[in-house]
């Protein structure tokens, strides 16, 4: 270990955020990865990290007692300087080591709001941002006032877990109190909400001292909770820049991550607009988002959120960097085969194929968003029938 080098320690229970760990490693960083077991062969950049360390791990989950006092014996050693989540689940892991051992960055509090499904709606509530009614599994009597104030179907969504993980749909009371029956006292962990139809959009941001300094808006082909649970082939593409529901969508992801006190790094926000046009605040975290968004963001503004994230972490004067305006989308799906062959697209506008086994995917970009529009139409029914194969959703993210 180099006295003269910071050194940052970053968690991550999932195969993600090489950009991240390589750029921590350009701003002359020491880097230490805290990872799961599991991962051990997974293929990390290892020339981007000084040292990686192990957690046991049974379904990504870890024992945060255990791993406190084993960060606290590495820490004997190592002055760690900083600590980052490069993954949602890790998000509380990240928060409890900050708070213990007093190292600059988000706290538990703090970290609740982007992780805590209740806790954000709770907040959001407060600074009157419209969000779906909902009610905390606690109270039986709240749950009954609640059933007749809203219509079914409802979801039945599970705190802290990510994105549509866990989230069930209940059509009656009859199904829901048989439901909270089998999660016997598990049922706190969960929060039941008014189901709104309409559109998914996601808005992607960047956080540097409390001020906004990047968000791009994008719209779901359908809804990531459709897709999970129904089997569907996957997109996302950013809307139209300066349009009414850019402008919306802008001022409402600003009070929430404003609201919600994240200090500095990045957010990913979740919204639906209903049929009568309007927005509700559906859920937040502070990382990047999975599915290879990420990339789509890239080709549609040239900025890429993990080398960006670890630059704002890492330095004291940070800058945005020149941002783009095309549009880019994103269009991806379980295949049928182990290696799909996408030699067969070929449209000058594809910047990026996906390259992961039996996976299919491919990102668009070009200037002219009806463009962009028309080959998202042309490509659709060719994945389902090239490629598409659904699988039941398991129990982690999309990654």
């Amino acid at each position: 270990m180099s006295e003269n080098l910071n050194t940052i320690l970053c968690i991550s229970s999932y195969e993600k955020g090489f950009e991240f760990l390589n750029q921590c490693k350009k701003e002359g960083w020491r880097v230490l990865l805290l990872t799961s077991l599991s991962l051990q062969e997974a293929p990390w950049p290892k020339s981007s990290i000084d040292e990686i360390f192990y957690m046991p791990d049974i379904d990504k989950s870890w024992n945060i007692e255990h791993m406190i006092n084993a960060v606290s014996y590495l820490a004997r050693t190592e002055q760690i300087d900083r600590i980052v989540a490069l993954d949602d689940f890790d998000v509380e892991k990240a928060a409890r080591l900050r708070e213990h051992l007093r190292i600059p960055g988000m706290g538990d509090t703090t970290a609740r709001y982007f992780r805590d499904k209740l806790a954000m709606r709770v907040r959001a509530e407060e600074l009157e941002i419209l969000i779906p009614k909902f009610v905390h599994i606690l109270n039986y009597e709240k749950i009954k006032t609640f059933l007749k104030s809203v219509n079914y179907p409802t979801l039945l969504k599970p705190r802290m877990q990510a994105g549509a993980v866990g989230i069930k749909k209940i059509n009656g009371a009859e199904q829901l109190w048989q439901t909270l029956e089998l999660l016997g006292d598990e049922q706190s962990n969960y929060l039941l909400e008014e189901f709104i139809p309409g559109e998914v959009y996601h808005s992607d941001s960047i956080i540097f001292d409390r001020n906004l300094l990047f968000t791009i808006n994008s719209k779901y082909g359908l809804p990531p909770l459709d897709v999970a649970h129904n089997g569907r082939v996957f997109t996302s593409y950013n809307i139209e820049y300066g349009s009414d529901d850019d402008i919306k969508l802008c001022d409402i992801n600003k009070k929430v991550v404003e609201g919600l006190g994240l200090v500095q790094g990045v957010a990913h926000s979740e919204y639906i607009k209903d049929y009568e046009g309007n927005f509700y605040f559906l859920e937040t975290s502070a990382r990047v988002g999975g599915a290879n968004l990420a990339e789509m963001i890239e080709a549609a503004s040239s900025v890429n959120l993990w080398r960006e994230w670890a630059k704002l972490e890492l330095n004291s004067d940070y800058k945005i960097p020149i941002i783009e305006r095309k549009y880019a989308a994103i269009i991806q799906s379980l295949a049928k085969v182990e290696n799909p062959d996408l030699s067969y697209y070929v449209d000058s506008e594809i910047c990026w194929k996906l390259e992961k086994k039996n996976h299919a995917g491919l990102i668009i970009n070009s200037n002219n968003f009806s463009r962009i529009q028309y080959l998202l139409k042309e490509y659709i029914p060719r994945f389902y029938n090239d490629f598409f194969a659904s699988h039941p959703i398991s129990s982690k993210p999309l990654s």
